[in-house]
């Protein structure tokens, strides 16, 4: 035993340094993220008993998701350029980091407000997309919800600069930060006396996102030590190396995102109650994502462009490849632990109040077949992050356009066999698509180089 515990010993000494720092950075934010969503299931609890499996639920849900895929999906495309560049920035002089990121602080508000222009001004239009569906009732809730919380687009995008900023300094304190949302609905719905009133999610939801913001903005000027001021101009150096490639995936993350809103306008098909059911178990899945997934996608990306920046993209391409396959074989341990403990999982944090045995039996179900997507998940996060430090977001934006169309093919022939079944599992199949894509790139990015050192060494 003592032999075994030094030749670990021995072999975890003879571990790059770099691998411990994404094992260090992998921790802290699966500590913060397992917290962040611990308050998000006490807030799941919260709404479980105060609604169960409602018209309220549906409608707070249906508002959410389609208030935040716009900016969500411009947030994603916008971290995974932004830590790249700013880890790069580090080492130019204060003025022009200040300059770049009064610049982005802009360009994230502009954006944010277009956003909630355009959802605001659509909106009729796409309560009337779900006009056969759902019931009077949610639609009319869903129109109140919306005035509300329509500023959580503009939020968002400056969150997304501001995590940013501390993610390239390898501070992931925003993990944690991620939570308050969650915390505030649910000290609303601890105090609220409103019985079934809506109030206390959008009120809880928006407060909670604009405290989000004022604190992370402060952590992240006391963290790089840079003072802004907004600038209504792009003239940084920052931005003619990067907007047409920046545009173009972003673009195509647009097209991606639009899965959430095409999953809600399928799922709102099969009736009341089929929006909330997934979403109950959204939110474990969430959890099991968050905790593995996204902690080890945030801790590789600065140490990939730490990396890559110090000129060794080989190294960065083999340390990429190890853990992707072992975030792949940690998927498929999660999904076989959780599979026969769903049921009491969910027992457990939702069944009160009005949430039944009934209830139970069918989110359980939907999570169950929800776990086919953690190991894909898990193992094409990581050379995502590879592929973002390397600044080829061309083939990100090729990955985004092959997902969308492997989910909407998918939803269409699943659900029309499993029913809301075949939506978890049509998201399991572009995960998979994804795993795939990124692996034949890195593929054939060998055979090139093979070829190039061949011609080379004959020439």
């Amino acid at each position: 035993m003592i032999a075994q515990i030094a030749a670990w010993r021995s072999r975890l000494s003879r571990l790059h340094p770099d691998h411990l720092r994404i094992a260090r950075g992998a921790i802290w934010v699966s500590a913060f993220v397992l917290l962040g969503k611990v308050a998000a299931a006490l807030r799941e609890m919260a709404i479980a008993y105060h609604y169960g499996i409602s018209p309220v639920v549906d409608a707070y849900q249906l508002t959410f998701n389609l208030i935040t895929f716009l900016p969500a999906a411009f947030v994603v495309g916008l971290q995974i350029m932004l830590v790249p560049t700013l880890v790069g920035l580090r080492t130019r002089p204060v003025g022009e980091q200040a300059r770049f990121l009064g610049e982005l602080q802009m360009v994230a508000l502009v954006f944010g407000s277009v956003c909630a222009t355009v959802v605001l001004v659509a909106w009729p239009w796409v309560l009337g997309l779900f006009e056969r569906n759902l019931s009077g009732e949610t639609r009319e809730m869903s129109r109140a919800m919306m005035m509300t919380m329509s500023p959580i687009g503009i939020l968002m995008m400056t969150i997304c600069v501001f995590a940013a900023r501390l993610q390239a300094r390898e501070r992931h304190i925003n993990s944690l930060l991620e939570a308050l949302p969650a915390v505030v609905v649910l000290l609303f719905l601890v105090v609220s006396q409103q019985g079934n009133s809506p109030a206390p999610l959008m009120w809880g939801t928006t407060i909670g996102f604009l405290l989000q913001a004022a604190w992370l903005g402060t952590l992240a000027r006391a963290t790089d030590g840079v003072q802004t001021r907004f600038f209504f101009s792009l003239r940084s150096p920052q931005w003619s190396r990067n907007y047409r490639t920046v545009g173009m995936f972003m673009l195509c993350q647009l097209v991606l995102s639009l899965a959430v809103p095409l999953d809600q306008y399928f799922v709102a098909g099969l009736g009341d109650g089929a929006i909330a059911t997934l979403s109950y178990s959204g939110r474990l899945i969430a959890l099991l994502e968050g905790v593995g997934a996204m902690a080890i996608g945030r801790a590789t990306l600065p140490v990939f462009s730490d990396i890559q920046s110090s000129g060794e993209p080989a190294r960065a391409r083999e340390m990429a490849l190890k853990w992707s396959f072992l975030m792949l074989g940690v998927g498929v341990l999660v999904t076989a632990i959780v599979w026969p403990l769903a049921p009491t999982v969910i027992k457990l944090i939702f069944q009160h109040g009005a949430f039944t045995d009934a209830n139970t039996a069918t989110v359980a179900h939907l999570v169950r077949w929800s776990l086919a997507k953690l190991p894909f998940y898990f193992a094409q996060l990581v050379l995502l992050q590879l592929f973002a430090s390397e600044g080829r977001l061309k083939v990100l934006a090729g990955m985004a356009i092959v997902c969308f169309i492997v989910k909407a093919l998918a939803n269409v022939v699943l659900i029309q066999w499993l029913g809301i079944v075949g939506i978890v599992l049509a998201s399991a199949a572009s995960a998979a698509s994804a795993f795939a894509y990124h692996l034949s790139i890195m593929g054939w990015d060998r055979h090139v180089r093979t070829v190039t050192s061949s011609g080379k060494r004959k020439s």
